[in-house]
């Protein structure tokens, strides 16, 4: 999984040749849907601002930005509404790839002062601020455990005769067999459960990172409890996605499609715990954004937008964003707090 992703040359997140994001690519999200997703988060950080105690400067840190959407909304949207918090805003981007972040650099171009590239293994120093991602976690390497008479084995990939991959089992990984006691897992036969040791290790960076202030992850998860005794997870969440179609396969094609499993939210409030960090939410992302206030910043984009059609979209993108059964209602946001 972590070569098929991102392997230097031939890693899906690394490929130049692959549109990944969008209708011609392999999967949407909501920074591209809508430019409101950015702007009511960015009216969320701008009360972080004034509860941090309006620091002087502070960091918005963006890990896996994709096309920059994100970044480019919540920067437009506080120079115009939050000009206080624009002002003391450094806006760093973590992204991997030259191509992708040359693409992220033309999308922020316009706010080139405010931004700068660094990634987050080579940041030294702590910050007052927030680190961010959407749709990242969801694309660590995982472990796949499964349930036997034999107790617990981890699944591996092999290569038959036929020169295919496909799946083996064998002894359990020092670092797998840790966290298999740490939470005592139990599985029955044939049950898969992903193990995300890869989440662990950024919550543990991130929270090295913040001084004080705020580690706000956006994703598709569940509580463990749920993906153990889900009947429809029994065989784990690992899946792959060619063309917005769900594949079957997720060991053909490696970095030709994306690969993806559900990220376990006990383990990022575990995780951060042992951190220092605090929940403060977990909610639907529908729900987070409505709360939140997505409806204003549907007005105030409205009232200058250009002509009709870009009202529709705007209204289009809100639905998408706020609707019960639309896409960020399959989504969750997670916020941890750091104190000190």
């Amino acid at each position: 999984m972590q070569a098929a992703l991102y392997d230097e040359h031939d890693g899906y997140y690394r490929r130049a040749d692959r549109a990944r994001q969008g209708r011609t690519g392999d999967y949407r999200t909501a920074p591209e849907t809508s430019p409101l997703f950015g702007a009511t988060f960015a009216n969320y950080f701008a009360k972080c601002y004034l509860d941090l105690g309006r620091p002087t400067s502070w960091t918005i840190f963006e890990i896996g930005a994709g096309r920059g959407d994100f970044a480019h909304a919540v920067l437009a949207t506080l120079r115009t509404s939050f000009p206080e918090v624009f002002q003391a805003t450094r806006f760093v981007i973590d992204e991997i790839g030259d191509e992708t972040r040359h693409a992220v650099a033309q999308k922020v171009s316009g706010f080139s002062d405010r931004v700068e590239f660094q990634s987050i293994a080579h940041l030294t120093s702590p910050f007052v601020g927030i680190i961010f991602s959407n749709e990242l976690v969801d694309a660590f390497p995982v472990h796949r455990v499964i349930g036997g008479s034999d107790g617990l084995r981890e699944m591996y990939v092999d290569v038959n005769h036929a020169g295919d991959f496909v799946w083996t089992r064998g002894n359990l990984d020092p670092g797998v067999a840790g966290f298999c006691k740490q939470i005592d897992l139990k599985l029955g036969e044939g049950q898969v459960y992903e193990m995300n040791l890869a989440a662990q290790d950024f919550v543990a960076r991130a929270a090295s990172l913040i001084d004080r202030g705020l580690l706000v992850t956006v994703d598709y998860g569940a509580q463990r409890a749920d993906l153990l005794n889900a009947p429809h997870r029994n065989a784990g969440t690992l899946r792959a996605f060619h063309r917005h179609r769900m594949i079957d396969d997720v060991l053909s094609h490696p970095g030709e499609q994306d690969l993806t499993t559900t990220v376990d939210w006990t383990q990022m409030a575990e995780a951060g715990e042992r951190h220092g960090l605090e929940v403060l939410r977990l909610q639907r992302l529908d729900q987070f954004l409505l709360s939140e206030d997505l409806l204003s910043q549907l007005m105030n984009a409205s009232e200058p937008a250009a002509d009709a059609a870009e009202v529709v979209r705007l209204r289009a993108g809100a639905r998408e964003l706020i609707m019960p059964d639309a896409m960020a209602s399959y989504f969750q946001v997670m916020v941890q707090r750091k104190t000190s």
